[in-house]
């Protein structure tokens, strides 16, 4: 292990000056002093989880990836879901920051009243089985299966399942306004 935190510095160097980031920039993003990550940089100091978390984050990489821990020999994505809102969320993408992708089941709730919200970022939606309510501003979709939806979060927004079933669909989040292209 020892030999692996040696390797994070050069490493931490090599994914700034990739990015074309200073030093002072990458202090702003992450919280940390640029003495702390230029001797984190050099060597000079051995990194903690609580400073490899944000910077693992800042140059969108796995956790696993900055300290290169050994692979497992398992390609396979380990889908964890997450439940939220009545929703159970499959994430199918391993790297934080960038577009995240998701496979969401929405239970079947015919009388929820839609709670428009906005946040930062893009979303993708294809569905998958089922149907998707979306409410996007003053328009009102129904969605079945086989039909994507891509629009911007900034606009309000909600999406439910008025249907008799779950509804499954495929989901890509963009932050910050990035879009999707799909050909």
């Amino acid at each position: 292990m020892t030999d692996e935190l040696a390797q994070v510095g050069p490493r931490l160097r090599a994914l700034r000056q990739e990015r074309g980031v200073t030093l002072r920039d990458l202090a702003d993003e992450t919280g940390i002093s640029v003495s702390t990550l230029s001797r984190l940089e050099s060597g000079q100091r051995r990194p903690t989880l609580e400073q490899l978390l944000p910077l693992a984050r800042a140059h969108q990489v796995s956790l696993d990836e900055l300290v290169d821990a050994p692979a497992t020999g398992d390609p396979r994505v380990q889908m964890r879901p997450i439940r939220r809102h009545g929703r159970t969320y499959l994430p199918l993408t391993r790297r934080p920051g960038g577009i995240q992708a998701y496979k969401i089941v929405f239970p079947s709730r015919p009388d929820d009243l839609p709670t428009l919200s906005t946040h930062e970022g893009y979303e993708w939606t294809h569905v998958l089985s089922g149907r998707l309510r979306l409410v996007l501003g003053d328009r009102d979709l129904d969605l079945g299966p086989g039909e994507t939806v891509e629009f911007d979060t900034r606009v309000p927004h909600w999406l439910g399942n008025t249907g008799a079933v779950p509804c499954e669909v495929l989901a890509l989040f963009g932050p910050q306004g990035e879009r999707m292209h799909v050909r």
